[in-house]
C-alpha cells in the first residue's frame, strides 16, 4: 500500500475519532449546563452575583471549546490538503 494513502488513512481516521470524542464531550457538558442552570435557578440562598458568576464561567468554557474545534478543524484541513497537494 503506498504510504501517502496509509498516511492519509490515519489523518482521516483521527480526525473522526476526534470529533467523535468531540461530540461526546459537548454532549455531556451540555447535560451538565443544564443540570447547573437548573440547580441555579432552585438556589435562592445564593446571590445573583454568584450565580452570574458562574454562568458566565460557562459561557467562557463553551467559547473555549469552540476556538479549540475550530483549530483542531482547520489544522486537519491543513494536513488534508497538504496529502491532495500532490496527486
Amino acid at each position: 500500500m503506498d504510504q501517502k494513502k496509509m498516511l492519509k488513512q490515519m489523518i482521516e481516521f483521527n480526525n473522526t475519532a476526534f470529533n467523535n470524542s468531540f461530540n461526546t464531550m459537548v454532549t455531556l457538558q451540555e447535560q451538565m449546563e443544564t443540570a447547573t442552570n437548573a440547580l441555579l435557578d432552585q438556589a435562592t440562598w445564593l446571590p445573583e452575583e454568584g450565580k452570574k458568576a458562574i454562568r458566565d464561567w460557562v459561557g467562557a468554557y463553551k467559547e473555549g471549546r469552540e476556538k479549540f474545534k475550530s483549530t483542531v478543524d482547520e489544522n486537519f484541513k491543513k494536513v488534508e490538503e497538504f496529502f491532495n497537494s500532490g496527486n
